[in-house]
């Protein structure tokens, strides 16, 4: 074999995971190898989701791959660095490493001096296309835009590539390569319902300063709305998932394509019940009622907090009581809602938590996700608490959630206020508050609510 495609993701090494469940194909390097599949060259991929990395090594020793392309990014970038080291030996040959993904762009050099030969940086199609075609006919390096590689212990970074304009351009990603059915029966074992993912666009063109655009920039291309309709019936017809999830950042965004994507799914016979994400200012009744008629079940609609001053910091440039009539006018509609929070954010303060927490009473979503702010390198959250670091782990073994910086709070204190927030709006959900659990949840938020106090 002349190239492999894999990663370092090993769901028995998860033990978060094993308890919710819900992995996801690496869908990225499945366009990527599809991409390559296009261009006449045969490639394997190896998903380690399901196996260990014992497995993943024997795979790789008996297939000698000449090059190997390892996705990489927050998650699993320390195990990406043991796994080069491994393979980086005589007991695999040397192949060329190729690393590509969205922790990539800002740590070029710590990538390149801890044993990658190339990075591919930004979208990874035509790049990872010319950079091994060029690695097997010893070609000119330099002339590959959206690379970087080492020469002569010097890193040499090449001219960023043009994206993609024409994302029709790109062939559907290569599902056939990975055990689909492992990821189906995992969702219908745990879950009782089988969900697969699927992009239609690429970027994103809003600002929120926590948020990294180091793949696909700050950006808005959209696959055509008959093209991801065909997806969704080839899907539906050959693994019959009970769902699917529109891995997009902001899938109403365009309000003419979700009217042609609805048409498009009801004349192909297509609909699939599906999941997505969207901003508030991007829903009005019209795109609610097209939204339900092509399956969508459920949307998940950001806010990150309650408090119109941390939103506006944020760079969120939405309304927060606009997100919270959304959020109750699709409850209303029978579409289940979900929203996000981030507490911990530069200059939160105990006020703004309260207002998250009543934000999230008055909106009632049906889920809520809620984590404490870190700062993704690269990012405009990442610039401004630079000089505000108290604690930078070292590179090696940590990640970008490790990093702690000064906040309005100490970081126990929000430690905390996850939990404050967590059981004060669980208490206000129940019906008989006066019941067991609602006397547990009371007490947890009291105490919760103390041991902030104590934490400050």
């Amino acid at each position: 074999m002349s190239i492999l495609f894999t990663h370092a993701y090993y769901l028995s090494d998860d033990p978060k995971e094993q308890k919710i469940m819900k992995p996801y194909p690496p869908l990225g390097l499945l366009y990527v190898s599809a991409y390559l599949l296009s261009k006449n060259i045969p490639n394997e991929v190896y998903d380690s989701t399901f196996y260990s990395k014992a497995d993943q090594l024997d795979y790789i020793g008996n297939t000698n791959p000449k090059v190997i392309c390892i996705y990489t990014n927050l998650m699993t970038k320390i195990e990406v660095l043991k796994l080069i080291k491994i393979l980086k030996s005589k007991t695999y040959n040397f192949p060329k490493i190729i690393l590509g993904g969205p922790d990539i762009t800002y740590n070029i050099d710590n990538y390149l001096n801890s044993g990658a030969d190339f990075l591919v940086v930004g979208e990874g199609e035509e790049t990872t296309f010319e950079l091994y075609t060029a690695i097997m006919n010893q070609g000119d390096f330099h002339e590959i835009n959206g690379i970087a590689f080492k020469e002569n212990n010097t890193i040499v970074q090449t001219p960023a590539r043009t994206k993609f304009r024409e994302l029709d351009e790109l062939p559907l990603p290569n599902r056939e390569a990975i055990p689909n059915e492992k990821y189906l029966e995992t969702w219908k074992n745990n879950h009782g319902e089988s969900s697969m993912t699927i992009s239609t666009q690429r970027g994103c063109p809003y600002t929120c300063k926590w948020c990294s655009t180091a793949v696909y920039g700050q950006s808005y291309r959209r696959r055509p709305a008959h093209l991801v309709a065909q997806e969704m019936k080839m899907l539906k017809d050959k693994y019959n998932p009970d769902a699917v999830w529109f891995v997009d950042d902001v899938f109403t965004i365009s309000h003419k394509w979700l009217t042609a994507f609805h048409e498009e799914v009801v004349k192909q016979n297509a609909q699939i019940r599906f999941e997505c994400i969207t901003r508030a200012e991007r829903l009005n009744d019209e795109i609610l009622r097209l939204l339900k008629e092509a399956g969508c079940f459920r949307i998940w609609i950001g806010a990150e907090s309650g408090s119109q001053k941390i939103i506006d910091l944020m760079d969120r440039r939405v309304d927060v009581n606009h997100v919270k009539k959304m959020i109750q006018d699709t409850n209303a509609l029978g579409i289940e809602t979900g929203t996000f929070i981030m507490v911990g954010y530069p200059g939160e303060t105990e006020e703004d938590i309260n207002l998250t927490i009543q934000y999230l009473k008055d909106a009632n979503p049906t889920q809520y996700t809620i984590t404490i702010a870190y700062p993704i390198k690269g990012t405009s959250l990442y610039h401004e608490i630079e000089n505000d670091i108290t604690v930078q782990p070292d590179w090696q073994t940590s990640t970008d959630l490790q990093i702690e910086f000064k906040r309005t709070y100490s970081r126990k204190y929000y430690d905390y206020a996850v939990k404050k927030v967590v059981n004060e709006v669980e208490f206000s959900r129940l019906k008989n508050k006066n019941s067991i659990l609602g006397l547990k949840l009371k007490t947890k938020s009291i105490l919760a609510s103390g041991l902030m106090k104590i934490s400050k």
